[in-house]
């Protein structure tokens, strides 16, 4: 972090609308509120499913409602995305940052104080879901235009960093969460909702007292939906967001079922080998580049980055080893780790009049890549038996398509650029 607020306050000049020299704004806190502004991304997507077995043993809510709140939080999410990209940019960033954090805050409130004081519980649950799924969805669409926009000499390293705290916001949430259950018990899963709420609270402090930058240089025009639509850049970016989204969850939501049935691990070693341990290889790559991404070349660290991930899905899939297995599902985390982040900064730096517009629809596509890559690797396992090494063997065709997309992209995003 140091290193990126280093490179801000070095380069004022180069996008504040203040008055050039020391009276420029510091935009240090608004990287920083950004950061925080994923943090609590990662607390309202993975606090809940921590607590689905108390919520069927203690609230007798069944498995298909239970299912039904991730589907609530997913479509509310996507939605927003989609909408977002429309009314951002008319009402203007610092209110809408704001609000989302205050949604996220009211949703996580709701969760913790309505349940327990009504009849039926389930549509309090939901509409806690639905309160902060809008709150993450703009955070999603927001937090990484804005980290773009702030003077830095090495944008790149700043959006890889800005991700990595999603990867450390899902291991704190995880651990957190389940040592004070541990400690007070399955019951004071009320509390711990209201004190994670403290999260998103301090992102909106961090925001109201913080500086926002000009998302659309100066003198540039936001571009349209049809402009975005007929640069081959856009499209090409909306692939690879779409393969980076499927590539990542492909192996991320499947890697504890896949080390308990597929290698014949316990579910305790499972959670720990297969999902902590993908969000911890995730999140050492993305702030790996972001330390030292300066001194490395995006595109191969992403092409790279698309072979390691190929090589760990067939690894996975193929050997006979357990352990073997359950390394190349963690491997697989540090190798999509760059992938998201690392298309943004592609998008940005070949279409810098895309917008808020832009940002959303490529979130969309990550998101959609998200929901279609695990359904895809279970189809194809469903398909033979339920065997996940056929699945995870079609998986890696996720990230051999991204690697593919890596050798046009940047060709064609400088043939495509718009002029700064």
């Amino acid at each position: 972090m140091n290193s990126d607020s280093t490179a801000v306050a070095s380069s004022h000049g180069t996008l504040n609308h203040g008055t050039p020299g020391h009276d420029a704004p510091n935009y240090d806190r608004t990287v920083v509120a950004c950061f925080v502004g994923y943090v609590t991304q990662a607390v309202i997507n993975n606090f809940m499913p921590l607590l689905f077995v108390t919520f069927a043993t203690t609230l007798g809510i069944g498995m298909a409602r239970l299912s039904a709140l991730i589907t609530v939080n997913f479509v509310t999410q996507l939605a927003v995305d989609v909408l977002a990209g429309k009314f951002v940019d008319r009402i203007g960033y610092k209110p809408c940052i704001l609000a989302a954090h205050a949604s996220a805050l009211a949703g996580l409130l709701v969760l913790g104080l309505l349940p327990a004081r009504v009849p039926d519980p389930y549509p309090a649950i939901v509409a806690a879901v639905f309160l902060y799924a809008i709150g993450g969805g703009l955070i999603e669409v927001m937090v990484s235009p804005i980290v773009e926009a702030c003077p830095s000499e090495h944008k790149a390293k700043a959006m890889s960093l800005l991700h990595s705290f999603y990867c450390w916001g899902q291991l704190g949430t995880v651990v957190v969460s389940t040592m004070f259950l541990f400690a007070f018990g399955a019951a004071s899963w009320p509390v711990l909702a209201c004190l994670w709420a403290i999260v998103p609270a301090a992102g909106m402090v961090m925001f109201a007292g913080a500086p926002m930058p000009s998302i659309v240089p100066e003198g540039a025009t936001a571009m349209r939906f049809a402009d975005l639509l007929k640069r081959p850049a856009f499209l090409l970016m909306f692939l690879m967001m779409l393969c980076a989204g499927a590539a990542e969850q492909g192996m991320s939501q499947w890697a504890s079922a896949f080390a308990e049935t597929g290698l014949g691990v316990t579910k305790v070693v499972g959670d720990l080998a297969g999902p902590a341990m993908f969000a911890l290889m995730m999140g050492l790559s993305r702030t790996i580049y972001g330390v030292w991404g300066h001194r490395l070349n995006l595109s191969v660290f992403i092409a790279g980055s698309s072979v390691l991930c190929v090589a760990m899905y067939l690894a996975a899939a193929l050997s006979p080893i357990p352990v073997v297995g359950l390394a190349a599902c963690a491997v697989t985390g540090f190798s999509v780790g760059i992938m998201w982040p690392g298309t943004f900064s592609m998008a940005a730096d070949a279409m810098p009049s895309g917008g808020t517009l832009m940002f959303a629809l490529l979130a969309v596509a990550g998101d959609l890549g998200c929901a279609g890559g695990p359904a895809v690797v279970g189809f194809v396992a469903s398909a033979n038996g339920d065997d996940l090494r056929t699945g995870l063997s079609f998986g890696s065709l996720f990230a051999a398509t991204l690697l593919v997309c890596v050798i046009f992209g940047r060709r064609t995003a400088r043939r495509d650029a718009v002029p700064r």
